[in-house]
């Protein structure tokens, strides 16, 4: 089991090298993708990005009631994933109360309940897409005003570039409330091949083959970039937009599952300095 770590580490490393902008730097303080030599290093290694992600999304004001969920596979056992536990809020999770549950929604480890929101759209994505190591979904004020709208994002921007036919719209059961199984298998057809989603009258989602920053981060990423797009529009004028060909080189170079892992760095790092307690 331990090869399936050492081929994870492993695959984020060649996206790393493939990076012309941020090629590995020797001499100086720079992040470096980490190796583990077991599965339970692993595992607490995955648990506490978890909690970063959740605790970033708190930073970020992305909290509403109970609603919102972050996945990760456990990486001795990828057919169970932890999550953050039911109606705690994103600030107040930690290591110790994270919850591990199965694609069936049975909580295996973890004192919590299970969002049953959660279990139907991410289960059914992970189940269904093995390559899935991490997924994000919460209810963001213009990730959820943007999907209103059913259309993909427009590269206006770099940033937005990073998205450029690398994202879908979701119109499948759009509006419903995603609580029936049927609702998250619709949902995990389309989840192919891409990092985000915008599910039409419901709000943003991402997902990682590598790791939870990167699917964290896509999802800050993701919202600012709705924002952005919405402010535009406000104006009145139409955007100049970021040409087909620029729009793929900037995804290629600075939209990858590497480039995420390496913006989420900053976040960890002020967090885990800042926020010890998570690591309780």
């Amino acid at each position: 089991m331990l090869d399936k770590v050492k081929h994870t580490q492993s695959a984020l490393q060649q996206d790393a090298q493939r990076s012309i902008y941020y090629p590995k730097q020797e001499g100086v303080i720079f992040p470096q993708i980490p190796s583990f030599a077991s599965v339970e290093e692993e595992r607490r290694h995955r648990k506490e990005r978890l909690v970063a992600a959740c605790r970033a999304f708190a930073q970020q004001g992305y909290d509403y009631g109970f609603a919102g969920h972050l996945t990760v596979r456990d990486p001795e056992h990828p057919e169970l994933y932890w999550t953050n536990p039911m109606c705690v809020h994103f600030s107040q999770v930690k290591v110790s109360n994270l919850i591990l549950a199965d694609h069936k929604g049975r909580v295996v480890e973890g004192d919590y309940a299970i969002n049953r929101a959660g279990f139907v759209l991410h289960a059914a994505v992970h189940e269904a897409h093995p390559d899935i190591m991490a997924m994000c979904h919460a209810h963001t004020v213009y990730g959820t005003a943007f999907a209103a709208l059913g259309r993909p994002l427009d590269p206006i921007s770099q940033d937005a570039a990073a998205f450029f036919e690398d994202h879908i719209v979701i119109k499948d059961e759009a509006g419903q409330v995603a609580v029936e199984e049927k609702a998250g298998l619709s949902v995990c057809d389309w989840f192919k091949d891409v990092k985000a989603a915008i599910h039409q009258n419901h709000g943003l989602l991402t997902a990682s083959r590598h790791s939870i920053e990167s699917a964290a981060f896509w999802f800050i990423a993701l919202e600012r970039c709705c924002q952005q797009q919405l402010l535009v529009e406000a104006t009145g004028i139409k955007p100049v937009m970021v040409p087909p060909d620029r729009s793929r080189y900037s995804r290629e170079h600075v939209g990858s599952e590497y480039i995420g892992w390496l913006h989420f760095q900053t976040i960890w790092d002020q967090l885990s300095k800042t926020q010890p307690d998570m690591f309780d």
